[in-house]
């Protein structure tokens, strides 16, 4: 799968190199361009900040070591599909607050929901009880084009 960077303040710096080298006073100095290619292409850590992010920021911070997907749409929606490894804490439950209480307060979250909506709500509720390294998926399963695990 094709996984897009997220930028970073170096790395814009770095593709910004070969305009800033013809600025340098030396118009004729090459570029280091396989140096600029390299930082384009190294991964980057995701900030677990309670943002959304698009899907393939979601897929890089699935790849984090021991993250844990929460999907928090009903299970009904779950097992018409959800993406794979998923938990299915559902928000609408009257059980969510104590469910999310049971979390490690020191893990990485990755949530979703349908389009978002119910998944800001329950990093909200996560970040109150004291689970601050969160991120959701912007536009939610509806905006997800890989592979989903159906029922």
């Amino acid at each position: 799968m094709n996984r897009r960077i997220v930028p970073t303040l170096a790395g814009s710096l770095l593709l910004l190199a070969p305009a800033l080298a013809g600025c340098s006073g030396d118009a004729d100095a090459p570029a280091d361009v396989a140096a600029v290619e390299a930082a384009a292409d190294a991964p980057v850590a995701v900030a677990f900040d309670g943002a959304h992010v698009d899907q393939e920021a979601f897929v890089a911070a699935l790849d984090a070591p021991g993250v844990v997907l929460i999907d928090v749409r009903t299970p009904e929606e779950f097992a018409s599909g959800h993406l794979p490894g998923a938990l299915n804490i559902d928000i609408n439950s009257a059980t969510f607050a104590q469910n999310v209480a049971a979390l490690d307060p020191e893990a990485d979250y990755a949530v979703y929901c349908r389009s978002a909506n119910r998944s800001r709500a329950a990093i909200d509720v996560m970040t109150e009880q004291g689970i601050a390294h969160t991120v959701g998926l912007e536009g939610g399963i509806v905006a997800w084009t890989g592979d989903v695990v159906t029922g």
